[in-house]
């Protein structure tokens, strides 16, 4: 089927979202920045010995980390024609769009990391190592770096008139890829290991009862996340979603840029998760692998002591 380019007012933003946007990610870039740096520092200065889990967490805010430098550059695109080259801009969305989906597979490494660490004690040392973990991290860099190359040659002969936003209305044929296996896949992971820790955490709160106040706050940790997790990454994935299947069937401008609007929207509540995550998961850490080095409780299909 053959897609005829349309000109559409949505590539120009008006306004009230360029005012949005500078209030929106000026303070964001500040928080993203020292929020993660501190975090960074605690975990390379202050923590005396390191776990798969702080690995996965380094990992993740190096990816937050560059994230949050395309806020600048993100500003200056809405709020001037992009004029600062396309091979910038290419390297800028590919950083943008590869490290948003690094920080999703990396945090549900974690979830599994967390899962195997309470529901498998016994055999988690033999399963899971700092080498292992460093493994699995240096794939993910490999495959997203992998695919940003590609992404980058395939439209080495577009010129970007504008940045960080769509600036055709032709389908992007990979979108439903990105939003199944970028997304859905990992959601699925996220959720079945977060239900299965507090399933188990649970059963300690009602076997174990002096330390039902530590098991709670695990249990409200481990809730947050996954409720972080989706209220930043899904809203974005349904955005693409229904891009894809509004170009796809030649839906008018104005249902494009009514499209386009809610995408500014959802990519502000996707990028907040680059603040959340320093915050979320150092308390995360300091709540379970402080717990879970003092657990002596046998629990039920748990063979040993599990993580409160």
């Amino acid at each position: 089927m053959a897609f005829e380019e349309r000109n559409c007012s949505f590539l120009t933003l008006g306004l009230p979202f360029q005012t949005f946007n500078l209030v929106a990610y000026i303070p964001l870039f500040i928080f993203g920045i020292l929020c993660n740096v501190l975090a960074f520092w605690i975990f390379c200065c202050k923590m005396q010995k390191w776990t798969e889990t702080t690995l996965f967490m380094m990992n993740l805010m190096v990816a937050d980390i560059l994230v949050v430098l395309t806020f600048p550059f993100r500003i200056y695109a809405f709020l001037h024609k992009w004029d600062l080259g396309s091979g910038l801009c290419k390297a800028l969305t590919s950083t943008y769009l590869l490290n948003m989906y690094m920080s999703i597979f990396t945090i549900t490494a974690i979830a599994l990391d967390r899962y195997l660490a309470v529901r498998h004690p016994m055999k988690y040392k033999s399963w899971m190592s700092l080498k292992k973990a460093s493994v699995t991290c240096c794939i993910f860099w490999i495959v997203f770096l992998t695919v940003g190359i590609l992404r980058s040659l395939e439209s080495k002969d577009h010129t970007f008139t504008v940045c960080f936003q769509k600036d055709s209305t032709y389908p992007f044929n990979f979108s439903l890829v990105f939003v199944i296996v970028g997304f859905f896949l990992p959601l699925l992971v996220i959720s079945f290991c977060s239900g299965k820790v507090i399933l188990t955490l649970r059963v300690k709160k009602r076997l174990d009862t002096s330390k039902q106040g530590s098991v709670k706050r695990a249990v409200k940790i481990v809730m947050a996340n996954l409720v972080c997790f989706i209220v930043c990454f899904l809203p974005i994935h349904v955005g693409y979603t229904i891009r894809f299947v509004a170009e796809s069937l030649r839906a008018s401008c104005y249902i494009l840029e009514t499209i386009n609007e809610f995408m500014h929207v959802a990519n502000l509540m996707a990028n907040s998760n680059c603040v959340m995550d320093s915050v979320g998961y150092y308390f995360a850490a300091s709540e379970f692998w402080d717990v879970l080095s003092r657990q002596k409780l046998t629990l039920p299909k748990c063979k040993s002591s599990c993580v409160s």
